[in-house]
């Protein structure tokens, strides 16, 4: 049987991803694709089982999950796409299209579905819009890479792999310093000792023991659904399970006074989803001197000390010509670097980036790599980096692994 088709469209952070789904979607001609027009396309996207599940939560509507009990929500992101995957194929398309399928997906998880995918493009055309590379299936037979919203053919793949290898970057300068450092006496700043938490009966983590100390910089790695997000969670104050248990953060004993205000003055926190938050019209230079005021936005005037200071930080960035831009305009990847300097003017003791490369192309990666790096190597922060993927130069010294088990997970140091 002679194999179909399947396309690898790259994207980037300018690329016009909305306007050429809609177009395979509802049988418009593309140049290049044109064997996919009068053919039924279906999507495979985050964006589609986000659609579900509003359709679950507002009209109890069940679509993905009607054969289970279980709601859309309650499942790992593993969980969903094999839902949505399922429900797509019982209705027989002509081609899927593929949106980032592997992001928010642990190692395991990500070799499972791209098998999955694999043998799939045996009998139907598959079309990847990918921003990373690595997540190209190897069957693929047409390369393209979308600018804008200009669709680029490439002759062969050998010309596509040439054209689109990752590029090193850096940044020139060296690391601002803070106005005021804040003082921590302790050079530990997190203690987990024999942490073990239970939801709905269930457990989650089992007797946990790690120890974060001043100027280290730690990988957090473990499956989905092992735990992650919970002790995190922990650590920043906005969970409950921390009280009563054997934890001590930047000195203090969990639950004996500390308010979670003085806790998260101690934490730089980082996750796409808090670029959100910001909608309003503020400039580059307001969104890095916010930080200095914990404040989603700038609401007092900046004295010149401040600016000084943030136009230290939009130089390192390359950003400084856009010091007067809204941020709300900046591409991704721009974005993040901003909140980045945002979340490390004021060069807290513990620095959080909860899958920040989530969602950016190679290069937009690279460079937020990059940045991890120097404040790693040029301040005395401290940094949990937490991704489902093992980033290309990323530098960690420590592994801390969740490793799931019937009884909870458990945890275990690993050198870099």
């Amino acid at each position: 049987m002679h194999q179909p088709k399947s396309y690898a469209i790259l994207t980037n952070n300018t690329s016009q991803t909305h306007g050429i789904i809609d177009r395979l979607l509802t049988n418009v001609p593309i140049s290049g694709v044109h064997q996919l027009q009068d053919l039924k396309g279906l999507l495979f996207s985050r964006s589609e089982i986000d659609r579900y599940m509003d359709e679950e939560e507002r009209h109890d509507i069940k679509i993905l999950t009607k054969e289970t009990q279980q709601s859309l929500k309650t499942m790992s992101s593993g969980e969903q796409k094999k839902a949505l995957l399922r429900y797509l194929l019982q209705q027989e398309p002509d081609f899927l299209v593929l949106v980032n399928p592997f992001d928010n997906l642990d190692v395991a998880a990500q070799a499972q579905l791209k098998e999955q995918l694999c043998t799939i493009a045996s009998t139907k055309t598959v079309v990847q819009l990918v921003s990373r590379l690595e997540d190209i299936l190897p069957v693929t037979t047409d390369f393209y890479k979308l600018d804008g919203e200009e669709l680029h053919p490439y002759e062969t793949a050998k010309a596509f792999w040439e054209a689109n290898e990752k590029k090193s970057s850096a940044f020139n300068g060296t690391i601002p310093p803070a106005l005021q450092p804040l003082e921590i006496p302790d050079m530990e700043l997190v203690k987990f000792e024999k942490v073990s938490v239970r939801f709905d009966g269930r457990q989650v983590l089992d007797q946990i023991d790690w120890t974060i100390r001043r100027g280290e910089f730690w990988q957090l790695i473990g499956p989905n659904g092992s735990g992650k997000s919970t002790l995190l969670s922990m650590i920043t104050g906005d969970s409950h399970k921390a009280y009563g248990q054997d934890l001590t953060l930047f000195g203090q004993k969990k639950g004996s006074g500390e308010s979670v205000w003085d806790l998260k003055k101690k934490i730089g926190y980082f996750t796409p989803a808090v670029t959100d938050k910001f909608r309003g019209y503020h400039s580059l230079e307001h969104m890095v001197i916010s930080g200095l005021h914990d404040s989603i936005g700038l609401y007092v005037i900046p004295t010149d000390t401040e600016k000084r200071l943030a136009h230290e930080w939009l130089k390192l960035l390359g950003l400084y010509d856009k010091r007067a831009n809204h941020f709300r305009d900046l591409s991704p990847g721009d974005k993040r670097l901003v909140m980045v300097a945002r979340a490390m003017i004021k060069h807290p003791p513990l620095l959080i980036l909860d899958e920040p490369t989530a969602g950016l192309d190679d290069s937009g990666a690279a460079l937020f790599v990059d940045l991890v790096n120097k404040i790693a190597s040029e301040s005395d922060t401290a940094i949990v980096f937490v991704s489902h993927r093992k980033e290309p130069g990323l530098y960690p010294q420590f592994n801390y692994i969740l490793n799931v088990r019937e009884t909870g997970s458990v945890g275990s140091v690993g050198l870099s």
